[in-house]
């Protein structure tokens, strides 16, 4: 039995080391730039037009669907997204082994909560790509009613709306400190070129931290409210900064945030060590 699990992890640490997953991880780093691109060209719209799409990943998706050859770009999206998501899983379970036992607990915390959200998104892009697709606010709202209504229900989102505003500071964090450095390999970039992936990570991680927060912000009072419809997402969040005094110039700052975000995912596809 021993040698059965051994030799299935040797199987599958082998799969998630080959060069097809990582070209296919690559493509997906791409595609990942391309949702937060379209959530920030969605979220200018919203700040100067009013747009009526979901400035969210929803929307983004929904609106490649729409697009000449869409249900292809959206299967192509949810592979490379599927095989981030094995990467990200693997590392979760087997990276990071030169490092201490603490950091290397917190960076396989840290690589299995992205593999469940690269998850999410391959599978909300394969159903866009079926036509099956739901509003990210929808389905947060849906949850956050059953969950309410579950014993421990407020707590429960309570915390949830604690860990989002928690990510949104971490991320607003690590544009300040530049961490998001560590990720990628600048030993081949030119200084300019690594001071513009500098500057975009800055903004990109500055722009969707803000976001995040809000939207743990809603979920929370969500909580507070017992109102279900409070939980509105990063759509909801987006139209919340955009009601603010300054909320046009605020929210396109976010929005410039995400694009910059999208244009750091494409320098990581080509600098990011796997």
């Amino acid at each position: 039995m021993a040698n059965t699990a051994r030799d299935a992890g040797d199987t599958a640490r082998k799969a998630a080391d080959s060069k097809w997953l990582e070209v296919l991880a690559r493509v997906g780093l791409v595609a990942y730039g391309v949702v937060h691109l379209l959530v920030g060209w969605i979220a200018l719209q919203v700040a100067w037009g009013g747009s009526g799409d979901s400035a969210d990943q929803s929307g983004a998706l929904q609106n490649l669907a729409e697009q000449p050859y869409g249900p292809a770009l959206l299967w192509l999206i949810a592979l490379g997204l599927a095989a981030l998501t094995i990467w990200q899983a693997s590392e979760a379970t087997w990276g990071f082994q030169g490092r201490d036992a603490k950091k290397r607990v917190r960076r396989r915390v840290t690589a299995g909560a992205k593999a469940v959200v690269y998850l999410l998104l391959a599978i909300s892009a394969a159903r866009f790509a079926m036509g099956s697709g739901q509003s990210s606010s929808q389905s947060q709202q849906s949850t956050t009613s059953g969950v309410l209504g579950l014993p421990l229900g407020r707590a429960l989102v309570v915390a949830a709306a604690l860990i989002v505003v928690a990510v949104g500071v971490g991320h607003v964090r690590k544009a300040f400190t530049k961490k998001f450095l560590k990720e990628i390999d600048t030993s081949a970039m030119t200084p300019a070129a690594r001071k513009t992936i500098t500057r975009l990570g800055q903004a990109g991680y500055a722009g969707k931290g803000a976001a995040l927060a809000v939207v743990g912000l809603l979920l929370g009072y969500a909580a507070v409210t017992f109102d279900a419809e409070k939980a509105s997402g990063l759509d909801g969040a987006m139209r919340t900064i955009a009601a603010q005094p300054f909320g046009r110039f605020l929210l396109t700052a976010v929005a410039l945030g995400f694009v910059a975000f999208g244009l750091f995912a494409f320098a990581q596809s080509r600098y990011r060590p796997m």
